[in-house]
């Protein structure tokens, strides 16, 4: 290719669509060939000389493509122009070909210049060699003068390796007051210079690396530190007499087991022998007979971390530093040793490690308030308390609302205690803490209530519920050291006797009291009067009896196998538990030497439980009096159509009769020996003998007036008529002593008038006197009439299809119908 080519126009390959930029051969060739003229292979030879190698391949295929013998054609093209393109390059060389020789020609020359050179290289040297003679003098010199500032320097050095902080801050001071200014000049020193305020820093660094660690060992030792300070504030308030009073007059002073640390004296002394610890021999002889506690607390905490990281900030001018992240980590820490365990009110060991843990992390806040100036101020000290006690409030009050077990409220209460005792020796005041006690003692009275009344359900389900037998003096004896029972008339007795109330009495009775005593627990500690103490014994045995117990009772009376007999026995039983509630009463004031007539005395609410329970047993056998005799109207079963009665009464009912009969008859038999009792159970017995006939009369008047029964013949009427000539003869034969004239067999009157009119068909009189309170069936309503007799209309007419002939029957049936007729005429008269 010629070196005088120049590019050209892009060519477009029409066969392959893809347009690059091309570089024509040579400005000659484009000036005289246009595209017009060129022949078929100049062009292919032009676009191998243009186009890029990787698009070559297509365009030689199409020389082969083309007509036979083509590409020899081609092939003589491109030695021609191969030809001319070797002429092309031999012109050029010939024309570069002088420059070259030239070239050679100056080269030759150089070499003498080079000789001329190497003298004078060699006489430099020797020039230099001189000058560095007097160099090295003059260096010596200089560095007499700088060994000074190197030794000050190793000695920084030493005592950086050796964790001597303090005094390389003094060596670093006196290099830069003293020996350094004597040589500033040198690049060393400058270098040196340099280095300090890195030094400084890496002390720095180093310090609060030491300070993390002192943190995170506070961390790990805390509940250790907590433990001892609790263990001693437990023993001070045990054998301490006089602190034990001042507690209780809300008046504490500081502790003898509190953490009093060294002074700043001694911590600036031990610094500056680089000592790691505080030297206890710097001490005064008092502190030298510390408490256990202080040398305990000291073997677990060194602190003397916090002194140097102090001190050394404090010369460095950055103390504020030091004491923002200090009180910043102390913050989390306190927020982490807040945090309880998710199952912390499991085991009184998790909250013994919570509480372990926050006095600890409070006592060695208090340790470095007294060691140090002002790294702690009081105010940041309460203002962590205050954060503490929030969060601790809260944590308790949820924790312990989970907790079930009394004992163990009972063990968090006495933690709570010496807790507050423990940092109120402190300075931290706690009275929040005491009364966060009077919410914890509600959810302990609740934990009682809820274990009592498994005590009173399992005594409940034991209870044979018959009287107690006694065979001895002993064993009556016993009975009456247990529940205060007496009766001058069972007293005067032979033995064996029985008592009135069955074995659950007295267990109750002990069981309360028991109650009493597991509540005065907590109030033991409290710095509480003994009026507030008795205020709060009785307030919790009246959440006992008006609520566990008597909701026991409630639940106990309603259970399906409770009996007739077992619920007389309960009405019995109720009637001495609430006796016996002034025992308790006596009770309370024995303990608590608080007389009941003191103003505001709390009374045991005993009184209206049992007669609550009384009265749910009472309706309970009326409710299952009327069950059974609604099982036995179950069973009856009448032929509605009969033509006649068979002349005696249903089996059904005088089963049930003789049930009520053996029912009563074991009322009857109830203990009677005491007045009381005896005329309550007879109450009772009237009250459901008088209750179980008017349910009877009424369903046995249900069962006549069912609206599902269409037909009733005569015989029917007549049949039920004998049933309910038994239901009259049971209540005339006084089933229950204490009844007056016939009043139980007025249960029946309704029942009895209604017969009475359609077995005499005595409607003349029944319509001439209806209104007037004379009346022979005024308690038949026209309503309850006119139903029945309905009933009986359509018989007349289904009974017999020949009865339209005979006289008697169609005079009976048009004076039924006329009857309807006024009947009606009545219901509707009344419901206008």
């Amino acid at each position: 290719m010629s070196a005088n080519t120049t590019p050209h126009r892009p060519v477009m390959d029409s066969r392959h669509g893809d347009c690059k930029d091309r570089q024509t051969s040579t400005t000659i060739m484009a000036e005289n060939d246009t595209l017009e003229c060129v022949t078929e292979h100049e062009r292919i030879l032009q676009e191998i000389e243009s186009t890029d190698t990787a698009c070559v391949g297509p365009t030689l295929r199409s020389i082969y493509d083309d007509q036979p013998n083509a590409h020899k054609r081609f092939m003589e093209k491109l030695d021609a122009r191969i030809r001319n393109h070797d002429r092309e390059i031999e012109k050029m060389c010939n024309f570069h070909h002088q420059g070259f020789v030239d070239a050679i020609t100056e080269l030759l020359k150089v070499r003498a210049d080079s000789e001329k050179l190497m003298v004078t290289s060699q006489t430099d040297e020797v020039i230099h060699c001189r000058l560095q003679q007097r160099n090295m003098v003059t260096t010596v010199e200089k560095l007499q003068l700088c060994l000074p500032v190197l030794e000050m320097y190793s000695k920084l050095k030493e005592q950086l390796e050796s964790k001597r902080h303090y005094a390389a801050l003094k060596t670093m001071e006196q290099l830069e007051k003293v020996y350094i200014p004597r040589v500033s000049q040198y690049r060393f020193c400058q270098i040196m210079a340099e280095n300090l305020p890195r030094l400084r820093e890496e002390i720095k660094e180093i310090s609060m690396s030491d300070l993390k660690d002192f943190l995170e060992s506070i961390r790990k030792h805390s509940d250790k530190v907590g433990e001892m300070a609790m263990r001693q504030a437990q023993k001070h308030r045990t054998f301490n007499s006089a602190l034990t009073k001042q507690a209780c007059l809300g008046h504490y002073t500081k502790p003898v087991y509190s953490v009093i640390g060294p002074t700043h004296a001694h911590i600036h002394n031990a610094l500056m022998r680089d000592d790691d610890d505080v030297d206890d021999e710097d001490e005064d002889g008092t502190e030298e007979e510390a408490d256990e506690e202080i040398l305990m607390a000291h073997d677990l905490v060194d602190f003397s971390p916090v002194y140097r990281c102090l001190h050394i900030y404090t010369v460095l001018g950055n103390r504020e530093t030091f004491e923002n992240y200090y009180r910043k980590q102390r913050k989390k820490q306190a927020r982490l040793v807040l945090q309880p365990q998710g199952n912390m009110h499991e085991t009184v060991e998790g909250y013994t490690r919570y509480f372990n843990q926050i006095v600890g992390f409070f006592v060695v806040e208090d340790h470095i308030l007294h060691a140090t100036r002002g790294l702690v101020t009081r105010p940041f000290t309460d203002e962590l308390w205050n954060m503490a006690l929030s969060k601790i409030i809260a944590v308790l009050r949820t924790h312990s609302s989970y907790c079930d077990d009394p004992d163990l409220v009972l063990d968090l209460k006495n933690l709570i205690v010496i807790f507050a005792d423990t940092l109120q020796g402190y300075g931290f005041p706690v009275n929040r803490l005491f009364d966060l006690l009077f919410e914890v003692r509600d959810q302990y009275n609740e934990t009682l209530l809820k274990k009592w009344s498994l005590v009173f359900r399992e005594i409940f389900e034991l209870d044979n519920y018959s009287p107690i037998p006694v065979e001895t003096e002993e064993e009556y004896k016993l009975v009456i050291s247990r529940f205060p029972f007496h009766d001058a008339e069972i007293e005067k007795q032979d033995f064996p006797k029985k008592l009135p109330m069955s074995q659950s009495v007295p267990q109750i009775y002990t069981q309360v009291k028991e109650f009493i005593y597991a509540s005065l627990k907590f109030s033991e500690s409290l710095h509480r009067s003994s009026t507030e103490i008795d205020d709060m014994l009785r307030k919790s045995t009246n959440l006992l009896l008006t609520r566990t117990l008597n909701s026991c009772l409630q639940n106990h009376i309603k259970k399906p196998h409770i009996g007739l007999t077992e619920l007389v026995q309960i009405i019995i039983n109720t009637t001495h538990l609430e006796q016996a509630c002034r025992y308790l009463e006596d009770f309370i004031t024995n303990i608590t030497n608080v007389s009941p007539e003191t103003v505001h005395t709390t009374r045991l609410y005993g009184l209206s439980t049992f007669k609550d329970a009384r009265h749910a047993a009472e309706g309970e056998i009326y409710t299952k009096l009327n069950q059974k005799i609604d099982e036995f109207i179950q069973l009856a079963d009448y032929d509605w159509n009969m033509a006649e009665s068979d002349g005696r009464a249903s089996g059904y009912l005088m089963d049930l009769i003789n049930f009520l009969r053996s029912t009563f008859q074991v009322f009857t038999h109830l203990p009677n020996n005491n007045n009381d009792h005896g005329s309550m159970s007879g109450k009772v017995a009237q009250t459901a003998c008088m209750s179980a006939c008017k349910h009877l009369s009424t369903s046995l008047m249900q069962m006549l007036l069912d609206t599902e029964l269409k037909q009733i013949s005569m015989g029917a009427i007549q049949q039920f008529n004998l049933d309910v000539i038994q239901c009259e003869l049971f209540a005339s034969s006084e089933p229950v002593p204490g009844f007056q004239g016939d009043t139980l067999q007025m249960a029946f009157i309704d029942l009895r008038q209604l017969l009475d009119l359609f077995l005499v068909w005595d409607w003349s009189t029944y319509l001439a006197d209806y209104g007037q309170p004379t009346s022979k069936y005024l308690r038949v309503s026209p309503a309850t009439a006119l139903a029945l007799l309905e009933k009986m209309k359509d018989t007349s007419k289904k009974n017999n299809i020949f009865s339209q002939f005979r006289k008697n029957e169609r005079d009976k049936q048009k004076l039924i119908e006329t009857v309807v007729k006024q009947l009606r005429s009545l219901v509707n008269l009344m419901s206008s």
